[in-house]
Parts: structure tokens; sequence; C-alpha cells
């Protein structure tokens, strides 16, 4: 007869369950050393007894398996936490793409395409956005248009400002400087036509004679002569004269 199915529950003999620890212990121990050495795998047991005593074994020492197995235990939770990040991300993702397809198509509708399949309804809803957009757009322009002027306004007044206070500058400089009464230059003097006619003739009559004759016949014409008066004009004359007449006997003395 074969052996019958053992219930697995705790015995409540303390002596049993001592020799059933000690056969089972020892039995685990043996297939955990095969394992290792016929797969050539890293295997580590680590046991308790109900009284605290430690038992383990380990086919490549026990603090070298921890360690590994404490980096595997941290890859796993940093993976797990990974995953369910980019899950999560890969949702805000497909959310975010649905998102901006639906407002690619009311771009295009707003823009008079793709309008098939659309409802009264719905075209009606299209039509009211659009009539509400064109208003804010008015209003937009609008409040632009009157800050320009508003501006242009400052920068007139700025300007009419500006232009007062040079004007009265300008009024106290002159205050600084009253007008003054100057004096025409000997060589700055009017005379009569006929006296300048007489001049351009080389005549030997006076300044008083050529204008008492220009004044007899009436002439009013008068002119402005720059340079010196004709008085001082036939003196350096005469000197001329007598050079040349002095010139003209000592070449004979000469001769």
């Amino acid at each position: 007869m074969g052996r019958g199915k053992i219930e697995i529950k705790r015995i409540e003999n303390a002596n049993s369950r001592q020799v059933t620890f000690s056969k089972r212990r020892a039995g685990l121990l043996k297939k955990a050393q095969e394992l290792a050495i016929l797969c050539d795998a890293e295997v580590a047991v680590i046991i308790f007894s109900n009284t605290g005593k430690l038992f383990e074994f380990s086919s490549s020492g026990m603090k070298r398996t921890l360690s590994r197995y404490n980096k595997c235990l941290d890859f796993s939770e940093a993976a797990v936490a990974e995953y369910k990040t980019e899950k999560q991300d890969s949702k805000e993702v497909d959310g975010l793409k649905d998102e901006i397809a639906k407002l690619q198509m009311k771009q295009l509708r707003l823009l008079g395409k793709d309008l098939n399949g659309l409802s009264l309804k719905e075209l009606q809803l299209l039509e009211q956005d659009l009539n509400e957009g064109l208003l804010l757009v008015k209003e937009k322009k609008e409040k632009l248009l009157m800050e320009q002027l508003e501006q242009s306004r400052v920068q007139e007044q700025r300007a009419m400002l500006e232009n007062e206070t040079l004007r009265r500058q300008v009024e106290e400089l002159r205050g600084f400087f009253p007008p003054t009464e100057c004096s025409v230059p000997a060589y700055l003097e009017y005379y009569p036509l006929g006296r300048k006619n007489s001049l351009m003739n080389h005549s030997s009559a006076t300044p008083d004679v050529a204008s008492d004759g220009a004044v007899e016949k009436g002439d009013s014409d008068t002119t402005l002569h720059l340079g010196l008066p004709s008085n001082l004009y036939h003196k350096r004359k005469a000197p001329e004269r007598e050079t040349n007449s002095n010139d003209s006997r000592s070449q004979l003395g000469v001769l």
C-alpha cells in the first residue's frame, strides 16, 4: 500500500513538529544544493526555526546573493514606477492628440472648410461663433485706433508746449539785447545819379556842383555808391598825374 497523503497544517505535537522540521529542512537544503549544481544557478536559502535559530545555504555566498537581490529589487521597483509613468504619459499624449485633432477640425470649419456632415443647429452655432469673433476683432481694432489717436494728441500738445517755451526763451533773449541805432559808415552814402555819371566821365566838377546840377535838372534817381568819396578819388588822381609828369621830365633830362 502506498503512503497516504499528508494534510498540510500545523503539527500540534511539539516533538513531531521538531522532527518534521529537521527532516524537511535537510531535504530543502539538499534540493537547493542540487539545483545550484545541476542548473548552474545561484541559489540561497534562509531558514529560521520557531525558536529563532538560523539555517542558511548559498551557492555563491550569502552577502553576494543578498546584494544582487537588493539590486534586482530596486530595479524592479524602478521599472514598475517607470512603467506606470509611461502608461500615464501615454494616456495624456493620447488625450492631447484627440484635443489637437478637434481644434484642427474646428479651425477648418471656422475657415469655411469641411462643413460636410454638419446639421442645421451646428451650422447656426458656427455662425454665432464667427459673429462673436468678428465683433471682438472690431472692438480690438477700434481700441487700437483710439489709443493711437490719444498718443497723437499727447504728442501734439507736447510739441505746442515746447514751441511756446522756445518762443518765450527767444523773447527773453531779445530783452537782454535792446535795439540800437547803428550809424551808416562814411563809405556807404547815397549819391545822385548825375554825380555818378560825372565820376564815370572823369570830369573835374566838384561834388557840390554836380549835386546842384542834378537837383536843378530835377533828377530824383539815386544810387548807392560803394567806395571812397569822389574828392578822395580826385586827390588820388592828382598825385598820380604829378608822378607821371616827373617821370617824363626825368626821361627828357636823360636824353
